[in-house]
């Protein structure tokens, strides 16, 4: 099952998406008798998910296809899936390659992880700053993990069972404030839309294998990098039970597996993550320092 969060009449409600388009939760409550919370992120913080795809399984699927009420993909106006997770997981150098590309060892022992804020969220086709303090500022296409339950001290047998769905994510990092200094790893992640994900959110049980799945980072239509997830240095299971020894894991929590490489961008740029199996995540991208400079010249102009 596939579900999103759209904008309908200004209001950010849930969806569950089909081979023709979307239809509200909203509906599927009113039309078929159910009771399920109308926003995504409460449907997986009260453990809904599961009756939820089972209803779509057995009855609803057909039904929805069929229905007046779909939404066309060509009208669906995507928000973030949510925008108050608990906490953001981020994996860096998780592929050796992208390690090469910051002349950085990739870690082997255990993963890189940081955490960014959710005022960094952003969803489909919102569009990237690159802030005032970034000459630099580079965009990565990573698979991302939906957590669906509360967990601790789990092992990666058991991880799959707590997991939600896997979700598209491009993470930013304004890299020359990096590499001023390895302590500011947290600054350089953490501005304002900073971190898209979304379209959609997408059950395991969609994805057939999960190591087989190829992550590009492409901009403005090329790829820029491509892997599969077979390549990463801590998978996907590994990740989860790792981060559930750290600390407990809360359902709608994400954790960012790591990008197959980054690609700085510039204003005026478009930047997706394709993953094979997903719908693209896109988002333009604006350099403020542009905007900025624009703001500045126009009274002059207005003179003239």
């Amino acid at each position: 099952m596939r579900l999103a969060t759209i904008v309908t009449n200004g209001t950010e409600k849930a969806a569950v998406i089909t081979k023709s388009g979307a239809v509200l939760i909203d509906f599927i409550n009113q039309q078929f008798k159910q009771n399920f919370e109308t926003t995504l992120f409460e449907i997986i913080r009260k453990d809904q998910l599961n009756s939820l795809k089972e209803w779509y399984e057995t009855e609803g699927s057909q039904e929805l296809e069929q229905s007046a009420q779909i939404i066309s993909k060509e009208q669906i106006e995507y928000a973030p899936l949510y925008k108050h997770p608990r906490k953001i997981w981020g994996i860096g150098l998780n592929y050796v390659e992208h390690a090469s590309d910051l002349s950085e060892k990739a870690p082997n022992t255990e993963p890189a992880s940081f955490m960014k804020p959710d005022t960094a969220i952003i969803g489909f086709n919102d569009t990237i700053e690159v802030p005032l303090q970034s000459e630099r500022t580079t965009a990565e296409a990573e698979l991302g993990i939906i957590i669906g339950k509360e967990c601790k001290d789990i092992s990666e047998e058991d991880a799959p069972n707590v997991v939600a769905g896997l979700t598209t994510i491009i993470d930013m990092t304004a890299e020359d404030i990096l590499q001023k200094n390895p302590r500011y790893l947290t600054r350089s992640k953490s501005f304002d839309t900073f971190f898209s994900f979304g379209p959609e959110l997408v059950t395991l049980d969609e994805i057939k294998d999960i190591l087989n799945l190829n992550v590009a980072t492409v901009i403005n239509g090329n790829i820029h990098r491509e892997n599969v997830v077979a390549n990463m240095t801590f998978r996907p299971w590994q990740l989860v039970s790792f981060h559930s020894k750290v600390m407990t894991l809360l359902p709608g929590d994400i954790i960012s597996t790591g990008t197959p490489g980054a690609v700085v961008i510039r204003d005026g740029d478009i930047v997706e993550c394709q993953i094979e199996g997903f719908e693209t995540l896109v988002n333009k991208v604006q350099d403020l320092k542009v905007k900025h400079n624009k703001d500045q010249e126009e009274p002059v102009a207005s003179k003239k």
